[in-house]
């Protein structure tokens, strides 16, 4: 048997990857490379010293993501793959709602139709919206402020629905945060396409030259430095969540909400000053407008991923940043 990792070739879906084959299990990958290049798969198979299988499809295309369950023995799902980008989706909100909406569908439709009803979703800190009582924990209202946001919440509600149809299923909606840093071989980390989106991809950007400053969006929020506080957590850390959320769900039939994140807050300065610390480049920054839709501080209750899962993330800032920096100064 078998796991499937949806977009298991993309940023977290190959640390991912790497880290469920060193732990023994089988991977099979299905990817359109919309946002990755097969390479990394080569890559993966390096460092677990076997290679996942790979298929490559759209989770648009219904009879391709059924050929992929006719083809392997697959137990449980690990759903990464959709579009990502909030600002993209702003502009393009019916792309957005057809690609990862549909797509989340199409491949629940060919679960139900193999038997597999385990899944793990990516979701994300989003489906938080504006709230201000933070630490968030799973039990908050929830909202959202574009429409990447929405179709978080909406393929969270779907699932929670699939379960209510038939209470043999097993869903972990994995709730993180903003993941950082890269694999400690610098083998693999995140190359985005275009200009980077978050602020880790675009401070590598401007220390390896490409970029000649970093654009920090509002210095006037209720924060220690007046810049936009989040809750950063090393790549591998999250990558070792949804294993233990896969061997949850592999014990338990329900839904789970569950947040993936350190519990600290960092500010966008503290971060810059961070990277500089363990690079010793210097990264230049410009003050820009607050963004719209972006929140002051944002940082998880991790303590229901401890009690329930046994996770806990375990690297801090400079290896998060050391780890960047070794995959940026190698593959920039």
């Amino acid at each position: 048997m078998a796991v499937l990792l949806t977009g298991g070739a993309g940023y977290i879906g190959s640390h991912t990857s790497a880290e469920l084959l060193g732990a023994g299990y089988n991977v099979v990958i299905a990817d359109n490379f919309s946002n990755s290049t097969p390479e990394t798969v080569r890559w993966i198979g390096q460092l677990a010293g076997r290679t996942p299988a790979l298929c490559k499809v759209d989770l648009l295309e219904r009879d391709g993501i059924d050929r992929v369950f006719t083809q392997y023995e697959i137990d449980s799902v690990i759903h990464f793959a959709g579009l990502k980008a909030v600002g993209q989706s702003v502009q393009a909100p019916l792309m957005y709602y057809h690609n990862n909406i549909t797509g989340t569908l199409n491949l629940c439709e060919a679960m139900k139709k193999h038997n597999c009803k385990r899944i793990v979703f990516s979701s994300s800190a989003t489906v938080y919206g504006t709230g201000t009582n933070v630490p968030f924990r799973e039990d908050d209202p929830l909202s959202a402020t574009n429409p990447y946001g929405w179709t978080k919440l909406m393929i969270e509600q779907i699932l929670r629905d699939v379960w209510e149809s038939d209470h043999e299923w097993s869903v972990a909606l994995l709730r993180y945060f903003n993941p950082v840093g890269a694999h400690n071989s610098g083998l693999i980390g995140e190359v985005p396409r275009g200009v980077p989106n978050n602020l880790m991809p675009y401070i590598a950007q401007v220390a390896t030259g490409k970029r000649p400053h970093l654009n920090v969006f509002g210095n006037d929020y209720h924060t220690p430095d007046g810049t936009g506080v989040r809750d950063y957590m090393h790549v591998l850390d999250l990558a070792s969540g949804h294993i233990k959320a896969l061997e949850y769900i592999k014990q338990n039939c329900g839904v789970e909400a569950v947040n993936l994140g350190t519990g600290r807050g960092t500010s966008v300065l503290e971060m810059v000053a961070a990277f500089e610390a363990v690079s010793g480049m210097r990264i230049p920054y410009v003050i820009q407008p607050r963004r719209p839709g972006d929140i002051s501080i944002c940082y998880a209750d991790p303590t229901k991923a401890k009690v329930l899962l046994g996770w806990t993330a375990k690297r801090g800032l400079e290896e998060m940043c050391a780890d960047l920096w070794n995959f940026a100064k190698n593959n920039l």
